[in-house]
């Protein structure tokens, strides 16, 4: 079992269910999922460098990072229906833990003047969004095999009811928010 997972049955559910003033435990808000997702652009010409993404993403997650296609043609941002427009990934489980406590305790240290993750990237809903400005942050990439840099938004999703409650459990899991008020 994870770190991450255990830390979170041990310490964070209780201390939640506690501060939540929650009498069900089965409605302690809890991760269910990450997405980590790549928008191409105008790589998405180039299937080596598709690749090379993919295969970059696939390297972060611990896990086979899928090319997606667009639904529908677009002449304004000259895409057709069919052609590749991004990579994603959806980690659940011991992959989803393994990758925060890597972005957590390995990644995001090693951004120059890191300040925190900002506080706005809730969705109303619970879950949480932010993007890294390149993968070179990872350790498992090697800056030579890499043919462009690219960025990534990643996305948390809870089960939580609320923001606030989200917020609260993204910050006792150790998720690194910039100092101050919401």
């Amino acid at each position: 079992m994870s770190i991450l997972k255990e830390k979170f049955n041990k310490e964070i559910k209780p201390l939640l269910i506690k501060e939540l003033n929650l009498k069900n435990p089965m409605l302690v808000p809890a991760l269910e999922k990450v997405v980590i997702s790549v928008g191409a652009g105008d790589s998405a010409k180039d299937m080596k460098v598709m690749q090379n993404m993919a295969d970059t993403v696939s390297l972060i997650a611990g896990q086979k990072a899928i090319v997606t296609n667009a639904r529908k043609s677009v002449a304004g941002f000259k895409v057709r229906e069919g052609f590749p427009v991004g990579i994603k990934v959806t980690l659940r489980g011991a992959n989803m833990y393994n990758f925060l406590t890597k972005l957590i305790s390995v990644a995001l240290p090693r951004v120059k003047d890191f300040r925190g993750l900002p506080r706005n990237g809730f969705d109303g809903r619970g879950n949480y969004n932010f993007g890294l400005q390149e993968q070179l942050m990872f350790p498992e990439v090697e800056y030579d095999k890499i043919i462009k840099t690219h960025g990534m938004n990643i996305t948390i999703v809870t089960t939580a009811r609320n923001d606030k409650e989200a917020f609260r459990l993204l910050e006792l899991i150790g998720i690194p928010f910039v100092r101050g008020h919401k």
